[in-house]
């Protein structure tokens, strides 16, 4: 964590310096903002806290209950979610408090006693295998606290309007006029943009005309989140039990007695009409008790509970118009399915960090309005994606001990397709912003349009070991990782074209970082580096201290054993790995194409930021 290069901090570091709108922000709601939230739900509380770091502008998140969530339904945190936290400042505290995913165990009927279950499977997690960050169960309500801390301590001091409820919108030509209700009757507030992250009966997607398309599974399930005495031996490991009797997803949660239990309510008659969902918790709990036989439950206390249908829906369009939208829509607000495969809040934070820096950079003026045309173009089909893996493993889950071949087919599956539900799977297309002709072949452990995996390094300036993408902070800025050629000259003709290119793109009187964090990455030792060009040091702040802490070095050390150019397969004439504000790759270039480099951004930034005379020396440099 960096901080003091604004002034001596002695309080807490990760409480930022108000600026803008942050200073002296009101407590009303004002009668214009530039980006309206509706809804204090994952995506818009992530929406929230980063947008509290384009404090030029206002913000305003609202929220039709009087507070904070204190009980959330979702608990599941992928690792791509927790890589996701780490960006905002909190991975570790929440990682402290949640319960960690380790096992997954399957229980089937027994063989020589169907009328039991026994165990038939023990795997290890997926998180272990393809990840440094942990599987997690951590109660919904914790990660809104952590998001709603992030957005308060950012520059624009964010805190959500609560007890204002969303009652209708229309969109003009330049603007959204927004109808709420809050303690003081009806108001319209006027808003650049809309983003409508109010749940799966959100008013902001029928306000829109848009509709969910899909249809219910007919299949129930009762889920609980339970205090128990049990001799079940599984207890505080993840379990998938299949029997005769139906089925059971048991998921030990944080705190190390909570548990919650999705338990198989069978098949849904045509003409139900959803009285399923009237299923008595009593009737519940006798069920699972008949799935677990030879073990029972003994409940305690009941936490929370439900009863819910299987759906899948996307939403036809995930904004108003594809060409100018206005209005957004994210989370449950324009996809919906079953809980099972712990998806829904964290693919719905990953809506709300894709929106959140292209609102910013539209805002502020660094990238034209097209920017946010890719917002539908890049989550609607991951949302597909993610309806169609939700669809099947649904229908695993389901199946009766008959229907199944194979006692280990589940178990396969769950572990064939990890890198999907840990969230690495999502892969943008070629637009703008995702290059559509990258040197791939220069460094291919980054793949263009999926995120960028870290690998530890060596931080030259002290020698500590450090992850690299975990230096990456959630502030709205594009990295630019230059990993250098043995002999470093290329790196060095590289850096003075590139300086160029960074200030046509900086605003006049910013730091030379504001928009673009530049980082250097050496094959060697880092006791060796020594020559390393003024563009990976700029100064900081209205002190202008010196950055130290942007240049790596790749070579094992006493601290660590990886090398970042052969686990990424990086060639030795180096390469430039662009990578953008929401952490995907977004280009990779030769050290020798700076002229690429500078097309690519000329095509993503709305235009040259400073005079014409650093516009024509960077002609001069790039010819």
């Amino acid at each position: 964590m960096q901080f003091h290069h604004h002034g001596y901090v002695s309080g807490d570091p990760r409480v930022q310096n108000a600026a803008g709108t942050g200073l002296d922000r009101p407590e009303r709601l004002p009668d214009e903002v530039d980006v309206l939230i509706v809804g204090s739900g994952p995506a818009g509380m992530l929406l929230a806290a980063q947008m509290s770091q384009f404090p030029r502008l206002t913000t305003r998140l609202i929220e039709k209950r009087e507070g904070r969530l204190p009980l959330g339904q979702a608990d599941g945190i992928q690792p791509r979610s927790v890589e996701t936290f780490q960006a905002f400042g909190f991975a570790d505290r929440i990682t402290a408090e949640a319960y960690n995913i380790g096992w997954m165990n399957f229980w089937a009927p027994d063989p020589e006693d169907p009328a039991k279950i026994a165990r038939t499977t023990r795997t290890e997690d997926y998180g272990f295998k393809i990840s440094e960050f942990p599987h997690l169960i951590v109660n919904q309500a914790r990660v809104l606290d952590y998001f709603a801390e992030a957005a308060a301590d950012g520059p624009a001091r964010i805190r959500p309007d609560y007890g204002v409820e969303f009652l209708g919108l229309e969109v003009r030509d330049d603007h959204v006029e927004v109808r709420v209700r809050t303690d003081e009757g009806e108001r319209t507030i006027r808003a650049k943009y809309v983003a409508g992250c109010d749940g799966a009966r959100s008013g902001v997607r029928q306000a829109i005309g848009r509709t969910h398309v899909g249809a219910a599974a007919r299949h129930a399930w009762g889920v609980m989140d339970v205090l128990v005495e049990t001799d079940f031996p599984d207890w505080r490991i993840k379990c998938a039990i299949n029997a005769a009797a139906g089925n059971i997803l048991h998921i030990p949660r944080e705190g190390g007695y909570l548990s919650r239990m999705y338990i198989d309510l069978g098949e849904v008659a045509a003409d139900d009409d959803h009285r399923v969902r009237q299923t008595p918790i009593d009737e519940v709990i006798r069920r699972a008790n008949e799935i677990l036989h030879p073990y029972s439950i003994d409940v305690k206390q009941v936490a929370w509970h439900s009863v819910y249908e299987v759906g899948h829906r996307v939403t036809d369009q995930f904004v108003d118009d594809l060409d100018s939208p206005r209005v957004f829509l994210t989370g449950d607000a324009c996809h919906t399915h079953s809980a099972k495969a712990g998806q829904g809040m964290n693919v719905s934070m990953q809506d709300g960090f894709n929106l959140g820096w292209k609102l910013g950079h539209v805002l502020t003026g660094l990238a034209s309005a097209d920017l946010l045309r890719t917002y539908d173009d890049e989550r609607r089909p991951v949302a597909q994606q993610l309806i169609d893996f939700d669809r099947e493993w649904s229908s695993l889950m389901a199946r009766k001990p008959g229907e199944i071949t194979d006692p280990a087919e589940l178990s396969t599956y769950y572990l064939a397709t990890a890198e999907f539900p840990s969230g690495f799977m999502t892969h943008y297309g070629p637009s703008a912003i995702t290059a559509d002709a990258p040197a791939q072949e220069l460094a291919s452990g980054f793949p263009v349009g999926k995120r960028f995996k870290s690998v530890e390094v060596v931080r030259v300036c002290d020698g500590n070991p450090v992850h690299l993408g975990h230096h990456a902070k959630a502030d709205g800025r594009w990295r630019v990782y230059a990993f250098a050629d043995a002999e470093g000259s290329a790196l060095r003709e590289w850096a003075t074209a590139a300086r160029d290119i960074v200030e046509r793109f900086t605003p006049e009187g910013a730091d030379l970082d504001a928009v673009f964090d530049v980082k250097a990455v050496f094959p060697g030792r880092w006791e060796d580096v020594v020559d390393v060009p003024d563009l990976f040091r700029p100064r900081s702040g209205p002190l202008g201290l010196t950055d130290g802490e942007k240049v790596f070095a790749a070579a094992p050390s006493a601290w660590t054993s990886a090398d970042i150019f052969a686990e990424r397969e990086i060639v030795a004439e180096g390469a430039v790995v662009v990578v953008r504000p929401d952490q995907y790759v977004a280009h990779v270039l030769p050290l020798t194409d700076p002229a690429g480099l500078e097309r690519f951004f000329a095509g993503v930034m709305a235009g040259p930021r400073r005079d014409d005379a650093v516009h024509r020396r960077l002609a001069q440099t790039l010819r």
